[in-house]
């Protein structure tokens, strides 16, 4: 019997159905958890940040086996699908300074209406939020293309089409949008001292990808190393105003 799972669920109001259809999986799978048995860890994960605790509070056992992650590495996902779009929500809905993406094309995220209202909420609550996106004119977007085997022009196309989701974004107060021509080694995405680096891998597509959750430490941890790379491509990024 997992009891710290049952009084979570009690204090967020929720039931298993509730959690069941939040994560897409039966509401028989939940009451097993509920009856003692430990989830995969993407599950883990997804519940945590559904009830807003921390994994250890609900699984300690399971927990414990992670903490040999160095300092900074909060978590890392097998794939970026493996994430719940309700993660992905949470996850920006928590900033309070300063929200960064940056990716070829973030069509995920731009084809969620959800994340589009959360990033405008945001930034006019004061968040600066920055979005970095492959120019699909430059030869960077079409040779990620060729090595995700779906083709230059399919991902150009991807990124056009996310300008267009993200063009109501530009006439918010707070937020920039800027197209870049680097050769990414993964996405970046920013709220506060929260980051998510989706890798790249040759011939995989990122949603394929790992996906590791960091903490900015404000010392020589792994997440600086990242904040350094999107601030360089910022500064060398052409503002897209259209």
């Amino acid at each position: 019997m997992n009891n710290n799972l049952r009084y979570a669920l009690a204090a967020a109001r929720l039931n298993t159905t509730d959690v069941a259809a939040a994560l897409a999986v039966d509401p028989k799978t939940v009451s097993r958890w509920l009856n003692g048995r430990i989830p995969y860890p993407r599950h883990r994960w997804a519940v945590a940040d559904l009830l807003n605790v921390d994994e250890a509070d609900l699984w300690p056992e399971a927990a414990h086996r992670h903490q040999a992650l160095a300092d900074g590495i909060h978590t890392i996902y097998p794939h970026r699908w493996a994430i719940p779009q309700t993660t992905w929500r949470a996850h920006f809905n928590t900033a309070i300074r300063e929200i960064d993406i940056l990716a070829y094309s973030a069509l995920f995220l731009a084809e969620d209406p959800a994340v589009q209202r959360i990033l405008t909420e945001r930034a006019e609550a004061g968040v600066k939020v920055r979005i970095l996106l492959g120019d699909p004119e430059g030869p960077e977007v079409a040779a990620r293309g060729v090595d995700e085997g779906i083709g230059a022009e399919v991902m150009a196309a991807r990124v056009r089409n996310a300008l267009t989701l993200y063009r109501p974004l530009i006439d918010v107060q707070g937020v920039e949008l800027r197209l870049h021509r680097t050769v990414l080694y993964n996405s970046l995405y920013r709220a506060d001292d929260q980051l998510l680096i989706n890798t790249h891998a040759y011939g995989t597509p990122a949603a394929n990808a790992p996906v590791m959750h960091l903490t900015n430490t404000n010392d020589e941890g792994p997440a600086g190393t990242y904040l350094s790379s999107f601030n360089r491509i910022w500064t060398t990024a052409q503002p897209h105003n259209q």
